[in-house]
Parts: structure tokens; sequence; C-alpha cells
């Protein structure tokens, strides 16, 4: 009798450890199947979204001055547009580049499945020949294993080389109703000291470190009229709130190192 009552007991804890491990099994192979869902949305999450600007305030629209060797047109009304939120965290950061400023909470570079040819589709023909032209010309330089991913949950902008952070810098985006667009885009030109006019009064404001554009411009989207692009600002209070018309604020120091990380041609992604 006794002896029965064990070899049951034995059977019940088998039936039981079963049924766990099956459970465990199964809960697994659901999480997988999740996280490659997951995967495959977000490649699938490219946007173009065009905003134009009636109204806003300082840092909403910019007019680059003009320079030799950088194409840009003269009469952006910019209104201003940008980004949502790519979700990333710094694993390793170079020495010499830039010092990055805070852990971001997380990292993880999304890289671009085919590069595209924004050149031909978003300036306007005048400008083709010349912005195809700098394009080639990235893509025999050095720099063309950078790309700058734009988090706009974190509030921050990575600068990759290959797969590796070698910068992070806080950013100010766009608010709501004024959200910057998310996509896949590249610097289309770059300007040093721009030339701000704001949108309602057409008051111009001169270039230098308190101009509401702050000390550099890096465009990366056009449609030869209305610009979105990353810029400086005196106001640094700003950085990690969502305050712009669109465009990404950096503080003046940052801004001028992302100058000389980016060149023309360089992939700008940005996500939520």
């Amino acid at each position: 009798m006794v002896r029965n009552e064990s070899v049951a007991r034995i059977v019940m804890l088998l039936c039981f450890g079963t049924a766990i491990l099956s459970l465990a099994v199964h809960w697994r192979i659901n999480s997988t199947q999740q996280q490659f869902k997951q995967l495959a949305s977000s490649k699938d999450s490219r946007k173009n979204d065009v905003y134009s600007i009636s109204k806003g305030n300082l840092g909403a629209t910019a007019y680059g001055a003009s320079v030799s060797n950088e194409p840009m047109p003269r009469k952006s009304t910019s209104k201003l547009s940008a980004t949502k939120r790519h979700n990333t965290k710094s694993r390793i950061k170079a020495k010499n580049v830039a010092k990055v400023t805070d852990e971001p909470k997380k990292t993880r570079l999304l890289v671009q499945e085919k590069q595209q040819n924004l050149a031909a589709s978003i300036w306007p023909q005048s400008l083709l020949p010349k912005a195809l032209a700098q394009q080639n010309l990235f893509n025999n330089n050095k720099y063309s294993d950078r790309q700058v991913v734009v988090d706009l949950s974190d509030r921050r902008a990575y600068v990759y080389r290959s797969d590796v952070v070698i910068a992070s810098y806080p950013i100010a985006v766009g608010k709501k109703g004024w959200e910057t667009p998310t996509g896949n885009f590249q610097v289309m030109y770059k300007q040093h000291d721009p030339i701000w006019r704001h949108p309602i009064t057409d008051q111009v404001f001169e270039p230098g470190p308190d101009s509401p554009l702050g000390e550099r411009w890096i465009s990366f989207w056009s449609d030869g009229h209305n610009q979105i692009g990353f810029h400086g600002t005196p106001n640094t209070e700003v950085m990690g709130t969502a305050i712009s018309h669109g465009c990404l604020r950096m503080r003046n120091p940052d801004v001028r190192l992302l100058y000389e990380q980016v060149k023309v041609g360089t992939p700008v992604i940005v996500r939520e």
C-alpha cells in the first residue's frame, strides 16, 4: 500500500513538472515571436511628413546665408517640421570626438536597409545637379560610415561610426501639434552662422551665438522652400523639452561638434 502511494506521488510530480515545462516553452515561443514582429514593424516605419508653419516662435524658420560651394534655397519660409523617436543606448564612446553628456536610457542602432537617394526626390530641378554631385563626393570620403540617429523619446541625437556611438547630444524637439516627423533622411546642406527671419514679422536676426538659429545650421530635409534641420540656440535650458516647431535645437558647442562630424549625404534617421 505504501509503495503504491509512493509511485502515485512520483507520477503526480512528473505530470506537474511536465506541465510547468510546457508552459515555460510556450511562453518563450510567444515572447520570441513578439520580438520578431516588433523588429519587422519598426523597419516599415518610414514617413516623410511635411508640415507647413504659418506662425511660430523663434527657431521655427531657417534662412541660411548664402555660402559658396554649398547650395541652399534662399527663400525658405521654413515652416519646419521634424521627427519621431528612436530607442537608443550608447554602447561604446570614442575618446576624442565629443564628450557624451548623459547616459541614454536605451541605445540600439537601426541600420538603414537601403540608402535612399533623397536628392533626386527632394531638391528642385535647378539645384539637383549640385546636390547629386555633393552626394557622390560624400560616398567617396571618410565620413561615409557615419550616420546620425535621433531618438525623440530620449531627446537625444547619437552619432554613429559604423555601429559604434562616438557622440551623444541632448536636443529639444517639436512640440505638440508641431511634432518632428520621423523617417530616413540625409544631410542636404550645412551653414555657418545662419541668418534667421521671423516667419510672421519678417524681422531678420543677424548671425551669431545669440541668434535664434545659433552658430550652425544642418539641414536634412528641404523641398526648396520649407526646411528641417539641426541648429544651435542660446537658450540651453530648453534641452530635453518639446518646444520647437519641428527643428532639432542643440547647444551651440554641441552643434559645432556635430557640424564637423557630418557631411552632405550623411544619413539621418529619426525615430520615436
